[in-house]
């Protein structure tokens, strides 16, 4: 699994950030940072999801 986001459609409500800090940082602008490149280690694959499920603005994507 991988996390494909977009940051154009970020518009920083931090849900992401909120709901999985291990996955998402936040910005000095307020806006999303992923943590990962890569493949999410099994044990993060619920918390990134839940953040894709609750991004309001479907900035966050999972790729199986």
């Amino acid at each position: 699994m991988r996390i494909v986001f977009d940051r154009s459609a970020c518009v920083g409500h931090n849900r992401c950030y909120l709901l999985a800090p291990a996955l998402f940082d936040v910005d000095d602008e307020g806006y999303a940072v992923p943590l990962l490149d890569g493949d999410v280690p099994p044990d993060l694959e619920a918390a990134a999801r839940l953040a894709a499920d609750n991004c309001p603005e479907f900035a966050i994507t999972i790729e199986e």
